[in-house]
């Protein structure tokens, strides 16, 4: 059953984004786990058709929010105002009210505005006013960023990076692929004609089943040793925090059932090391933290002990 919803996922969104099949895996293991999905590459390489595609592909309720310089909190989780009618405060909800938010280009606002969703990433509720109002599972942010380097942006703050699950890259088109691209779109627009193909109910049910995937004693002590690792790095001021080590362990669960197990096998671990782990690295000054962080997790993989078993015994 769990195969059949995720095949069918895979198929409908790929039917507008051709390639980027990795991408589009880790973006249904972010589904899986619970956790949140960073996009961080130049503009017009499909970010947001991706987001577009797997929110579409759900049927669930979608919002999206452009991010700006000039965009408040309030526009993100909503805010009281005073009904002449009612006679009394009412609350009118932002568009994190949802069950997959597209935050645009979310390092175009300011550190203000992109902290009012650090409550929403972490604990899934909003406070305002000191009242907290829960979110509707399922609840998934999927985010999309251009690189620092792009003129307006403002770094994402420490906390709220270790709060996305995993931060990728869309993937290079080949030739082949990018023509491919401009048939499909040349006359129709696949985006607009995308039907869901599963219930919100359907989702909540994966993530269950995720939560059940089997981690080999071995295979964790492995996880718990590379998490260490970049803790002691000489490169790296501080390495993953216990937060990361879930992280990397849900989504190494994730993974797994992507891939039609409910056991985790090695492969798993080292498929989400990159997207889990890189970005959560605090490296020394004046490093290429990107490029040298992928780079770490990578050495860590390998030196790392990893024993042979038979992964999925219990």
């Amino acid at each position: 059953m769990e195969e059949n919803i995720l095949q069918k996922l895979k198929e409908n969104i790929a039917r507008v984004m051709i390639g980027n099949e990795r991408t589009i895996e880790l973006a249904l293991t972010c589904i899986l786990a619970k956790g949140h999905l960073l996009l961080e590459d130049v503009p017009g390489t499909g970010k947001t058709v991706l987001a577009k595609a797997l929110a579409r592909s759900v049927q669930a309720e979608f919002g999206r929010v452009q991010f700006t310089p000039d965009l408040l909190p309030s526009d993100v989780t909503g805010l009281n105002y005073f009904n002449a009618k009612q006679g009394e405060f009412v609350f009118s909800e932002g568009p994190v009210f949802c069950n997959i938010l597209l935050a645009d280009e979310i390092n175009r606002a300011t550190p203000k505005t992109q902290s009012s969703l650090l409550e929403c990433m972490a604990e899934r509720q909003v406070t305002v006013d000191k009242v907290t109002r829960p979110l509707a599972e399922p609840f998934l942010v999927i985010a999309t960023q251009n690189p620092l380097e792009t003129l307006g942006t403002f770094p994402l703050p420490e906390a709220q990076m270790d709060r996305f699950l995993m931060q990728i890259s869309m993937e290079n088109l080949s030739p082949a692929q990018e023509r491919a691209m401009v048939e499909r779109f040349l006359t129709d627009e696949p985006l607009d004609e995308l039907a869901g193909v599963c219930a919100k109910e359907d989702i909540i049910r994966l993530q269950e089943t995720c939560r059940e995937v089997y981690l080999h004693p071995e295979l964790l002590k492995y996880i718990v040793d590379v998490i260490h690792a970049t803790r002691s790095h000489a490169k790296v001021l501080h390495g993953v925090s216990p937060r990361g080590t879930l992280a990397f362990v849900r989504a190494s669960q994730g993974y797994a059932l992507v891939q039609g197990r409910d056991y985790i096998v090695p492969e798993d671990i080292k498929a989400v090391a990159i997207p889990v782990l890189a970005h959560r690295l605090n490296l020394a000054a004046g490093e290429d933290e990107k490029r040298l962080s992928a780079q770490i997790v990578s050495e860590l993989l390998s030196s790392v002990p990893l024993p042979t078993e038979d992964w999925g015994k219990r």
